[in-house]
């Protein structure tokens, strides 16, 4: 090469390339574990707020816990009136059920008979259970979680849906 010819030869460029693929190789599997604890974080916060709306509504409206996510969430069109059917606690993303790589199954008290609610004519019952489960085990979380009308946070570290009568943690 004479000292006039500018660049780089072709075995410096497949170093740097395949320099390249190694920090590549090293950091994706960490972003994606950073991800998947991300997610859970953000279930295990939505369970809380979902767990401090269903007190806080059951406050507010004396009849019990609410029947659904649909109940203690935002009004539909721009409604800004509360009421017992739509409580606007939580945000309309946790109201679909869906939030951060995440499905929430909130079902009101198996077995409950509804209490009546002669101050807001909503029914209410004295139990619920909350299941959070990952949309994709092993990419959006790996780690299910499970919370009733205790307000505790309970984790399945198979990422499956359950109650408590599975190994939770």
């Amino acid at each position: 090469m004479t000292k006039k010819q500018r660049g780089f030869s072709l075995i410096e460029l497949l170093i740097v390339v395949a320099i390249i693929l190694i920090i590549a190789a090293i950091a994706i599997p960490n972003l994606l574990r950073a991800r998947i604890a991300a997610n859970e974080a953000s279930a295990v916060g939505s369970i809380r707020t979902i767990n401090t709306s269903v007190v806080e509504y059951a406050s507010t409206y004396g009849n019990g816990y609410p029947a659904g996510l649909a109940s203690i969430g935002t009004a539909a069109a721009g409604d800004t009136v509360a009421s017992c059917g739509e409580a606007l606690l939580i945000d309309n993303q946790l109201t679909t059920g869906i939030k951060s790589g995440y499905n929430f199954t909130y079902a009101d008290g198996a077995g409950d008979v509804p209490n009546a609610a002669p101050k807001s004519g909503c029914a209410g019952w004295n139990t619920y259970t909350l299941i959070g489960v990952p949309v994709t085990q092993g990419t959006t979380g790996q780690r299910s979680f499970y919370s009733d009308q205790t307000a505790v946070i309970r984790f399945n570290p198979t990422g499956t849906a359950s109650g408590t009568s599975s190994p939770l943690q």
